[in-house]
Parts: structure tokens; C-alpha cells; sequence
């Protein structure tokens, strides 16, 4: 079911300053994009062989600010993975005993696709993301 990590997240309380460290590093970051429907602003940072995702909270009730008032210097939110077929990695997912959050229908991801959120407390402690792949790989 997982293919390749799509991209690691990392809350940031200062947007601004993550996003010149990066750049002064020489990374290929991505314009902010507000992501209203999930209270968040997002940067990427690509890389040769993955993404790092930058969070900022966008409005009062982003989980992103929760996740920042107990972690005021910021941190790794989640890890997301790709999946060939979401509707499929939500079944597996619900059959082995894993909470996806939400209404467990997965919600329009930072990139488009389609994606649903595990709870941490069946990770480990990390919350996971799967998000369809863009390019669903061909059935036998």
C-alpha cells in the first residue's frame, strides 16, 4: 500500500524566516499557498528526492496554532506517503485497525489530490498522511 514519502511537514511559528532559510540554503521553494478548508498556510520545499512542507496556522482555529502553542519553536507535523489508490489505502487502512481521522472520506489536499489523515496514536505518536498518487499506478 505505501509508495514513496511525498513530503515531511514541519510546523513553523515565523512562515517568513523559514522560508529565507531555505532559500538562503538554496532550495526550490514553492510560493505560500492558504489552504482555508484545512486552517493552514503552506510552502514546499522540493528536494531531489522528496518535499518538505512548511505549516503556518491560518486563523484562529487552525490546528496548526494548537500544535505550535504546545510547541512553540514549531516541529515535524507529519509524514506523508503516497498511495496508488486512496479509496484502497482507506479500506487497508480501516482493516488493520487504524483510526483515519475526520469522517474517514478522504478531503482535498496542498496538492489537489486526494488524502486522509491516521491518528498518531496508531503511528507511534506521528500522525501519518496518504494522498493519492498523481499518477495512479496501472492495475494487472
Amino acid at each position: 500500500m505505501l509508495g514513496p514519502v511525498n513530503h515531511i511537514a514541519i510546523a513553523v511559528p515565523d512562515l517568513a524566516a523559514a522560508i529565507a532559510l531555505y532559500e538562503r540554503l538554496g532550495a526550490d521553494v514553492s510560493a505560500p499557498q492558504d489552504l482555508p478548508e484545512h486552517g493552514v498556510t503552506v510552502v514546499f520545499i522540493r528536494l531531489p528526492n522528496t518535499k518538505i512542507e512548511l505549516l503556518h496556522p491560518l486563523g484562529e482555529r487552525s490546528p496548526i496554532a494548537a500544535f505550535l502553542a504546545k510547541n512553540p519553536s514549531g516541529g515535524i507535523h507529519h509524514v506523508c506517503f503516497e498511495v496508488a489508490d486512496i479509496g484502497d489505502a482507506g479500506r487497508t487502512l480501516a482493516e488493520s485497525g487504524v483510526r483515519v481521522l475526520g469522517s474517514g472520506e478522504p478531503a482535498i489536499g496542498a496538492h489537489g489530490l486526494p488524502v486522509l489523515f491516521a491518528h498518531p496514536k496508531d503511528f507511534g505518536g506521528a500522525l501519518m498522511e496518504f494522498e493519492q498518487a498523481a499518477t495512479p499506478a496501472p492495475r494487472p
